[in-house]
């Protein structure tokens, strides 16, 4: 079952566990990390790339809001506080929902909903993004490209966009996230290799330490969390020396 991935933001101890153990009693959701305060949540948002953040808004050193603002990643929001007079701000940068402290978990579970509501309908919505057997379709520049597999070197995320660089012509930009993008790839040819980067395994030259040489003279950084398993599916010792 595909849950929704998700950090949970609070200066509040008791309130910090409280989302977290709803979060946890949620079928289609997934904890994925907890913060006590938005300068931690920032160091980690842009590795675990949530697609849900509950962030509580009156924080010391930087607010929700402000944090949310900061954020360079494209991920849904549920702002919680025990101020309502907050939730004009929160609604201010397209929180999906705002939860008025204390939290009851029929509240809680009703926010999250419009989450996965609106996580699918972004999903349908994505489906410009499509593939055939050899080629992907995507929407750029007001119309649709099909880009051949074989010819795609790497795909960056850029924010909301992801960059796709090919052996012919210019690079192309469409709208669209690396989850969705992903998952319209074929497995066999394609690997995650950082949280901002997708290569294509035939456009490998060669490896050396912790960056992936490519064809066309493009440079790609491994990331640790990815690692082990790009690796693995190389069919190598993740413990090497590379």
């Amino acid at each position: 079952m595909f849950r929704l991935r998700c950090i949970a933001i609070d200066d509040e101890p008791p309130a910090l566990k409280q989302i977290c153990s709803y979060i946890e009693k949620t079928s289609f959701l997934e904890l994925c990390g907890k913060c006590k305060n938005g300068f931690e949540a920032m160091e980690i948002i842009n590795d675990i790339l949530p697609d849900v953040i509950f962030a509580d808004i009156n924080m010391p050193g930087i607010n929700g809001v402000d944090l949310i603002k900061s954020l360079n990643v494209r991920c849904m929001v549920i702002f919680t506080t025990a101020y309502s007079e907050y939730a004009v701000d929160g609604f201010k940068v397209d929180a999906v929902d705002y939860l008025l402290k204390p939290i009851g978990y029929t509240d809680f579970l009703r926010s999250a909903e419009k989450a996965r509501k609106l996580h699918q309908l972004v999903s349908e919505k994505d489906a410009h993004v499509t593939q055939d057997v050899d080629s992907l379709y995507v929407r750029s520049e007001h119309k649709v490209v099909r880009i051949e597999f074989a010819d795609i070197i790497y795909i960056e995320s850029r924010s909301e966009y992801m960059y796709i660089r090919t052996e012919t012509g210019k690079p192309v930009m469409t709208l669209g996230s690396m989850i969705s993008l992903t998952d319209r790839l074929p497995s066999d040819r394609f690997i995650r290799v950082h949280r901002t980067y997708i290569v294509n395994l035939q456009k490998i030259k060669f490896i050396e330490r912790k960056r992936i040489f490519m064809q066309g003279n493009y440079i790609i950084p491994i990331g640790e969390k990815y690692r082990d398993d790009f690796y693995q599916h190389l069919g190598l010792n993740p413990s090497g020396k590379d």
